[in-house]
């Protein structure tokens, strides 16, 4: 058993999460990770090339164990592990890019945007 291997056991273990759950939290981590990090932007595609390159690296991994141990190689299971772990960040870039969820508005901006209302003029 390769190390990876033994560190996902680890990582099931210790958190009593199933293997499809932790390829969830591992992407967005990957995801906001580098977000906060490297100061990318989650609407931007590099957050999610990223996390689609740990997942591939991790696929990859995985059929390699599955080959040194000479069990069969599982691609389904590799294709669901790669959809499992791409759909989260995926759809957050889609909303940052396509919605305002993730647009920061100044404190100020607000204020005038509310002041400049004509239901807030004051009433002599």
């Amino acid at each position: 058993m390769s190390g990876f291997e033994q560190a996902k056991l680890a990582l099931v273990h210790f958190t009593g999460l199933e293997r499809d759950a932790l390829h969830i939290y591992v992407s967005l981590i990957v995801f906001f990770g580098s977000c906060l990090l490297l100061r990318w932007k989650a609407w931007q595609i590099r957050p999610l090339l990223l996390v689609l390159l740990a997942a591939l690296i991790g696929e990859f991994l995985d059929l390699y164990n599955q080959s040194t141990l000479g069990q069969p190689l599982l691609w389904g299971e590799s294709a669901k592990d790669m959809v499992n772990t791409c759909m989260a960040p995926a759809i957050l870039m889609l909303m940052a890019r396509l919605s305002g969820v993730f647009r920061k508005t100044g404190a100020s901006e607000a204020l005038d945007g509310e002041a400049a209302s004509p239901g807030d003029a004051p009433q002599a």
